[in-house]
């Protein structure tokens, strides 16, 4: 995997250099908020270095405003309580090793039975600050150290509503182009170096199994972090006053990484079954085995366009600016037909391969195909921006399904096991609110005949 890092590196390169003015403005954030926590207790402290109430601002000022009013309240409770446990010890036992081990354990059982999450381990930090003031001292070492802890946390609040922070849309969507990119980039380079190795007669096993490798790593690595961006974008949307009046992009990209997240699973199945398949495979294929091998290739090189065309539209759509373009929608549609043709092309020779092997992997390159063609659809990516979209309504229970939490119960004017009349619901799945503000395409009649009632 070689020449692959190559491109990595260069990739990686552009998003820092992309990136820099939001490194500068959330260092600048937390810096305004250790100064400014500094400062006020220093105003309640004069003759004290309160630098508990910086390091208490800087951790309070999350990059959302929904994770900030959780983790100020959390490292309040944990500060409170690991002063209390430490004022306990030191009225009772002198600071030696003992009874520093025993202050932190218990101090990490409490934290653990209060769910303080990401502020667990200030428990055992305040205490030990303390204890290590001693028993005479510990009233008062106490005190400051609670209110410092309050007053780093009400600036550390204050600072995020003057300043909230910027929706991160934008670096969510670099993110999904880039798991896109990722991904094409390996098919790319997977069809490249297998139409070489076919013309020169050399083992594919070995090749395969890399990529088999660079898939998973894909799946592994790239997609959780995709999928990370994406969920600190949609949060940073609720209760941050930057987001009023912009649109709600977060449909499309979660459309968007779900459908890429698929594709990766299907593409890594892929390469599974070409390194099984080429495994015990001669070096030297005869004329139809080579022909068969090539025509893969060329399917790997329209399923990189398709995987490269969906990025970009997923990344252009999710501007604020932006509009549905008809440049990556002719893309999009372009590399779908070429899809359509390798599917067809693979249909017609699943009927005459030479061998089991061969033809199982025939079959599961189809079914990859398949897999693109339904995730990539731009139907389908309407109809889910518009589940994404809407509030998750509980479903009526049927048959052995346990009716969830707070669902209505079956009336017995209608069967359970009765889907409803489309003419019943309020809205056709393929019709949007007049008030949405994700951007999609043009909405469709259903054209299907109602039954005639019997």
């Amino acid at each position: 995997m070689r020449e692959l890092w190559p491109r990595r590196l260069g990739r990686e390169l552009t998003v820092l250099r992309s990136g820099w003015r939001v490194g500068v403005s959330w260092s600048m954030r937390i810096t305004v908020a250790a100064v400014a926590g500094y400062v006020v207790a220093r105003l309640l402290f004069p003759d004290t270095q309160p630098l508990v109430a910086s390091l208490t601002a800087m951790l309070v000022v999350q990059v959302t405003p929904v994770s900030l009013l959780a983790s100020g309240l959390d490292r309040v409770v944990a500060v409170v309580t690991g002063v209390a446990l430490a004022v306990v010890f030191a009225s009772v036992v002198p600071l030696e090793w003992w009874s520093l081990g025993l202050l932190i354990f218990v101090s990490m059982g409490v934290g653990q039975a209060l769910r303080l999450r990401d502020n667990l381990i200030e428990v055992p930090i305040s205490a030990m600050l303390v204890l290590g003031v001693g028993a005479l001292g510990a009233g008062s070492a106490a005190w400051e150290r609670i209110v410092e802890t309050l007053v780093g946390a009400a600036v550390g609040v204050v600072t995020s509503l003057l300043f909230p922070p910027k929706v991160a849309t934008g670096s969510a969507a670099k993110a999904i182009d880039g798991l896109a990119d990722s991904m094409s980039e390996l098919v790319n380079h997977a069809a490249a170096r297998l139409a070489e190795l076919v013309e020169e007669g050399g083992e594919i096993a070995p090749s395969a199994r890399r990529w088999v490798e660079e898939a998973r790593r894909i799946t592994h690595d790239e997609v959780p972090r995709a999928g990370s961006a994406l969920d600190h974008a949609e949060q940073g949307r609720r209760f941050n006053v930057r987001a009023v009046g912009t649109p709600d992009l977060g449909p499309g990209l979660r459309q968007g990484l779900e459908a890429l997240e698929h594709c990766a699973v299907a593409i890594r199945s892929m390469f599974r079954a070409l390194a099984d398949a080429t495994s015990e495979q001669a070096p030297n294929a005869d004329g139809a085995v080579s022909d068969l091998l090539l025509g893969l290739a060329q399917t790997f090189r329209e399923v990189a366009a398709g995987i490269d065309a969906f990025g970009q539209l997923v990344r252009n759509d999710a501007s604020p600016t932006a509009k549905l373009s008809a440049e990556d929608v002719l893309a999009l549609q372009a590399a779908l037909e070429g899809l359509q043709e390798a599917r067809a092309r693979l249909e017609d020779l699943l009927m005459v391969e030479p061998t089991p092997e061969l033809r199982e992997l025939e079959a599961v390159v189809l079914s990859t195909v398949r897999r693109l063609l339904r995730e990539m659809d731009l139907q389908q990516r309407v109809r889910r921006q518009l589940q994404l979209g809407r509030p998750v309504r509980p479903r009526t229970p049927y048959l052995s399904r346990p009716a969830a939490p707070g669902a209505p119960k079956a009336t017995p004017s209608r069967s359970p096991s009765t889907p409803p009349s489309p003419t019943s619901s309020p809205t056709s799945p393929l019709e949007a609110s007049p008030d949405a503000e994700t951007q999609r395409l043009p909405a469709q009649r259903d054209q299907r005949r109602k039954k005639p009632s019997s």
